[in-house]
């Protein structure tokens, strides 16, 4: 790809902004020399205004989402993408999430510009486990652990019981629930049922990929050995 055509789908710039950028000298490999439209250097070593360029297409991205946040890129208010650079917006292909958090959910998101990636993720085939601290508004009853492991429960105006969902009682009103599907609210939808509340809910874990050095409202690269965990 030529390096023009690079930048622009990196959200540095138009093409014509970029064709400047690299007259103007802003784009250089590792080493400090200037590159031109037609040089070919491996994208790892292409700076930026001496900074190195944003991953390729393929990237996954990981965030701790705070509270507050829609997954949105349209949406008013405070949105997820406000906490990436702004390049990140217009990528090409776009950056998407992979599933979405509410508003009032928060923990590990994840974003992808890679179609085939995410739907391996959310595909209901894959079953990835999703883990999730919950608190909530008053003392478990004691039946909630077999009900959500049954396969049987269901929900209000679902037609399908719930796939079998493994529930860790923590304190009697703090739990850790891991479900293996994804369906509108299903956290809090479970607990209502059992005429209960939820108060404060956060995602921790996809897989065995965890927030472990990832402060809340900051993001990372997910490495490829990051991405397998995610189906380990």
């Amino acid at each position: 790809m030529r390096l023009v055509k690079l930048l622009a789908n990196l959200g540095y710039g138009s093409r014509k902004e970029m064709q400047l950028a690299i007259r103007n000298g802003w784009v250089t490999d590792k080493y400090g020399n200037r590159l031109k439209a037609d040089s070919r250097t491996a994208h790892e070593d292409i700076l930026f205004d001496d900074e190195p360029l944003d991953p390729a297409q393929g990237v996954v991205i990981l965030m701790n989402k705070p509270v507050g946040y829609t997954c949105s890129a349209k949406n008013q208010g405070r949105l997820v993408y406000d906490l990436l650079p702004d390049r990140f917006r217009v990528r090409k292909p776009a950056l998407s999430t992979i599933g979405r958090l509410d508003k009032e959910t928060s923990g590990l998101l994840l974003f992808t510009d890679d179609g085939t990636f995410l739907h391996r993720v959310i595909s209901p085939k894959s079953e990835v486990p999703k883990v999730y601290d919950v608190s909530l508004d008053r003392p478990m009853t004691g039946t909630e652990t077999d009900l959500f492991a049954s396969g049987e429960m269901m929900l209000e105006s679902e037609e399908k019981p719930l796939k079998p969902a493994e529930l860790e009682v923590i304190e009697e009103r703090a739990a850790r629930l891991t479900l293996h599907e994804g369906r509108y609210h299903q956290v809090r939808r479970m607990f209502a049922a059992t005429g209960n509340h939820v108060t404060e809910l956060k995602r921790s874990r996809i897989g065995s990929l965890g927030l472990e050095g990832v402060d809340e409202g900051s993001w990372k690269v997910v490495s490829e050995e990051e991405k397998a965990l995610i189906f380990s």
